[in-house]
């Protein structure tokens, strides 16, 4: 990980609101700003209470936990919950998990654009000397431009082509002698591994499953990022003393659905002006604000001295089984991400960045505890945007939040516990005999209860019998189909079949390998359309707020280029070993020698090794790197005709014709038949 980002990141000029005077009760410069930020933390609470209202259901079906709107009567002994909802759920989570984290990287990836600008999408040169000077009357570089010029459209092989730079020219090589170098797609791939590296540092892949499975549950998963954070790395010093190093890196980080309040109007984030994090923090937690970037240390300082304010809402108190304390040893601290009226900064003295003084509204991210502002600064991200990704299971069109696994098959849950119940009720019933007394034909005072070998004693001379048993109509039966019709219900309303998780006792077409394969062919298409939301709404707006955090903050003029960020997620959704089998295919075909030229080999072997879940650059050899170390030796050896440097002088050539050596083994030139030498029998009976 880069530590340029501290030094950098505290060179960039932000335009903050500045700290309060110490131990002042009232706040001058902070006016208004609380109350507006409280004021649209309110709107959206109250505007999302239908949704809560849902998720709450979502959970308790989840958990198997009746709600309040379930009363049961007297005769039902039964009060059985079938979680049925958490099998499916946790179904969706693993699916979801799997395709987006099966492979050891993250599922991003970063290309250059199809007509790239700034760097050059392919330059080549050519290794044969002769058509080099054939061909010197072509232009290398654009008009009105110098070498310099055209070797910083090289990108991040401006070094590595420095040696050659005389002999390249612009576009793809046409011919078996010519190399070929794709500068756009090196930037590319540096600025890839340089993400991969700063997720992995994040442990984004912690947060993304966290988002997944809310995702899954509540039907809207929300992640953040990426912010700046001091990381501590574990070291010990020569004499055992712990001695951490400290670094910034990026970070990205899930936020629960229940502490998002977003913008009520707007359906998705890119129509959202605001955003509001509601944050649970104790007094480490807000005390460490402080040693955060333009956090006014003053007001921070009186937000503690006012005391714990952390009130609990309904929600949390069902969640966490405690319905009588409403209270916590908690602060309250909201965070907005959003547009304000430039009056208000023009009031409390915020001096805006260049190019804002004429905008009515202006980005801000707004940090508030106990009605103190904590931190005002102008959004420091360019381009300007809310660092928040949300991502729908299933999109609902007029609506920000999505509908998950939970809340389609609610009905369908509740039809399996009520026939459930029933069914087990019966059974309790049909397996025991009624009992009906007569109690005229008994002694007075028994005791009535039955057990095996019990007696009873009649009344001397009274006709009939006093005790009969009744049997009560089993109907489970009928129960358990019903319930098996809900569950298939359920099956169709959350697109997750019953085998897919474990179902046994297929019949029909799921009796054989094939068809159970087709089955489950069928069964992944509803994960597609959600692995494509991911795709949309989280990991490519996510990736490409990273690429734009390094080109800000980490600027680095080797990944500089015109680039895409693409989101890898439905890549994933076909398996390595059917990819790589396809690969080996297709360079099984181009062994043959009139389709080759049509084939490019390095990035067919590129891609077999990315297939098994190998790093490419470790595992594969690039032919031009080589053709340029043989550029180098070429112009050497031209400075020295002997030989390479260091070479014996006068030893044999290559084509040495004596046999004596310098690399070939021949005839040269031994004695003939007849000649003096000659080793063969002479005819006369003499050994020689």
């Amino acid at each position: 990980m880069e530590e340029e980002f501290e030094p950098i990141m505290d060179q960039v000029e932000m335009s903050a609101l500045e700290d309060s005077e110490e131990d002042s009760i009232t706040d001058s410069k902070a006016g208004t700003v609380a109350g507006f930020v409280t004021s649209r933390y309110s709107k959206a609470s109250t505007a999302r209470d239908t949704e809560e209202n849902r998720w709450l259901r979502a959970y308790r079906n989840y958990r198997g936990i009746y709600g309040p709107d379930v009363q049961f009567t007297d005769t039902e002994k039964s009060k059985i919950f079938v979680k049925v909802t958490k099998t499916k759920v946790n179904a969706a989570y693993d699916q979801i998990t799997d395709v987006l984290l099966g492979s050891s990287r993250f599922p991003l990836s970063i290309n250059p654009t199809t007509l790239p600008d700034g760097v050059e999408d392919t330059v080549h040169f050519e290794t044969n000397d002769q058509l080099t000077q054939a061909m010197e009357e072509f232009p290398k570089v654009q008009p009105g431009e110098t070498t310099d010029d055209f070797l910083r459209r090289l990108g991040g092989l401006q070094k590595e082509l420095e040696p050659v730079k005389e002999k390249l020219q612009v576009g793809p090589g046409t011919g078996p002698t010519q190399i070929t170098f794709h500068p756009a797609e090196v930037a590319a791939k540096k600025m890839e591994k340089k993400i991969h590296d700063q997720l992995e540092e994040s442990r984004a892949k912690k947060h993304l499953r966290a988002a997944a499975f809310e995702c899954a549950l509540f039907g809207t998963g929300v992640m953040k990022g990426p912010f700046t954070e001091n990381k501590e790395y574990p070291n010990w010093d020569e004499e055992g003393n712990y001695d951490p190093t400290i670094k910034t890196v990026p970070k990205v980080s899930n936020v629960s659905i229940w502490n998002f309040y977003p913008d009520p109007d707007a359906a998705n984030m890119e129509e959202a002006e605001w955003v509001v994090e509601r944050h649970k923090m104790s007094k480490p937690q807000l005390r460490s604000l402080k040693k955060r970037p333009y956090f006014r240390e003053n007001e921070v300082d009186t937000a503690l001295s006012f005391g714990e304010n952390y009130i609990k809402e309904d929600w949390e108190q069902v969640m966490e089984d405690d319905s009588q304390e409403t209270l916590s040893e908690r602060y309250e601290v909201l965070e907005f991400w959003g547009n304000i009226d430039r009056e208000i900064l023009d009031e409390h003295d915020v001096e805006l960045p260049d190019g804002l003084e004429d905008d009515d509204e202006v980005s801000v991210n707004i940090w508030v505890c106990h009605g103190r502002v904590l931190r005002l600064v102008v959004n420091p991200f360019t381009p300007t945007v809310i660092p928040y990704f949300v991502v729908p299971y299933e999109m609902n069109p007029y609506s920000m939040f999505g509908v998950g696994i939970a809340e389609n098959m609610d009905d369908t849950q509740t039809l399996m516990n009520g026939f459930m119940r029933m069914a087990v009720d019966n059974a309790a019933l049909s397996g025991n005999l009624i009992f009906e007394v007569d109690e005229n034909n008994l002694t007075p005072g028994q005791d009535l209860k039955i057990y095996p070998g019990k007696v009873f004693k009649r009344q001397g001379g009274a006709p009939g019998q006093a005790i009969f048993g009744t049997k009560f109509p089993n109907v489970s039966n009928e129960n358990m189909q019903m319930f098996d019709k809900a569950r298939q219900l359920s099956d169709e309303s959350t697109g997750f079949p019953s085998f897919a998780h474990g179902q046994t006792g297929i019949s029909g077409v799921g009796r054989t390998a094939s068809g159970i394969s087709m089955l489950m062919s069928a069964a992944s298409g509803s994960i597609r359309s959600v692995v494509k939301n991911f795709d949309d709404y989280l990991l490519g707006p996510m990736g490409k707020a990273m690429f734009s955090f390094n080109m800000q903050f980490d600027f680095d003029p080797e990944i500089r280029g015109d680039l895409e960020v693409k989101a890898a997620g439905t890549e994933s959704l076909m398996a390595n070993e059917v990819r790589s089998q396809r690969l080996m295919q297709l360079l099984g075909l181009v062994q043959n020698p009139a389709l080759a030229p049509f084939a490019k080999l390095d990035y067919i072997l590129r891609e077999i090794a990315k297939s098994l879940d190998l790093d490419p650059d470790k595992v594969t050899n690039s032919m031009q790197r080589a053709a340029v170390q043989a550029e180098i030796l070429k112009g050497m050896q031209a400075q020295n005709p002997q030989g390479m440097p260091g070479a014996p002088q006068g030893a044999p050539g290559a084509l040495d014709p004596t046999g004596a050596g310098g690399g070939t083994i021949g005839t040269g030139q031994a004695p003939t038949p007849g000649e003096p030498g000659f080793s063969a029998n002479t005819g006369e009976g003499q050994e020689v």
